[in-house]
């Protein structure tokens, strides 16, 4: 009882993008799999999805773009979308860039959802799905160089030294990035956390990416703010005089 009670703890904790705690939703594996706007990437000789499990899950399977969006259109992904404000506008902004955000909490996945609104989502968000997936898996379900760009945006900092390894700008999900990326695609990166933003930048400095440009206040560099588009958490810690971060390196 006390290993169930401390992982859920941490699942809660582990919410960053909301900027709150949100309590698992009772069943909502089983919305999250068999709602159509979600990509399944668990066949059904796999294990459900396991909010408590640390390591990649068994059963993934290559999904296929093509198929799911029914053309060719280049892919971009954002990794923890949290309510999904930033790619559902991105996608509303750009029809011929098919988008797909991927949270790994299906409570998360279903709010995003919701945000939607109540008509046809198919059909008014065409080139737009969700996934609740692991990050760790990307390299099983994505083909080797296949998606054209990668966004993440105030990913859960993990301020101790001891969890640097979790951070999503970490050497190790970095090398996860590189494999499925195509060659020349860029990754961006959002945050208003200064240490986890200078680690980030010692880390793709230390990769095979190449840093290409970055601010410590994107809100009034004219450059990069061009076409900038907040999530929820932007919005929400920029009205607070926080100053955000960001970083566009190329592979």
């Amino acid at each position: 009882m006390f290993f169930f009670k401390f992982n859920l703890a941490k699942f809660e904790i582990c919410n960053y993008n909301l900027g709150m705690r949100l309590r698992h939703k009772k069943n909502a594996e089983n919305d999250v799999l068999s709602h159509p706007f979600i990509i399944a990437t668990h066949n059904e000789a796999a294990s459900t999805f396991d909010k408590h499990n640390e390591t990649p899950s068994e059963g993934v399977m290559h999904c296929n773009p093509e198929k799911i969006f029914g053309n060719k259109n280049p892919i971009q992904i954002e990794l923890g979308m949290g309510k999904g404000k930033f790619i559902r506008e991105m996608s509303k902004h750009n029809p011929n860039i098919n988008f797909i955000g991927i949270e790994r909490s299906a409570t998360i996945v279903l709010k995003a959802i919701d945000h939607l609104g109540d008509t046809d989502i198919l059909s008014s968000y065409p080139n737009l799905r969700f996934m609740c997936e692991d990050i760790a898996n990307l390299e099983n379900i994505f083909a080797k160089h296949s998606i054209d760009k990668l966004f993440l945006n105030f990913s859960d900092p993990w301020p101790k030294k001891r969890h640097e390894s979790r951070r999503l700008t970490h050497h190790r999900f970095l090398s996860i990035y590189e494999n499925i990326l195509k060659p020349g695609a860029l990754l961006e990166f959002k945050t208003d956390n200064l240490d986890l933003f200078n680690f980030s930048l010692e880390e793709i400095k230390n990769s095979n990416f190449k840093l290409l440009e970055f601010t410590y206040d994107l809100h009034n560099d004219s450059k990069l703010n061009n076409g900038n588009i907040m999530t929820e958490y932007e919005e929400k810690f920029s009205k607070l005089g926080n100053k955000i971060c960001k970083l566009i390196a190329r592979i």
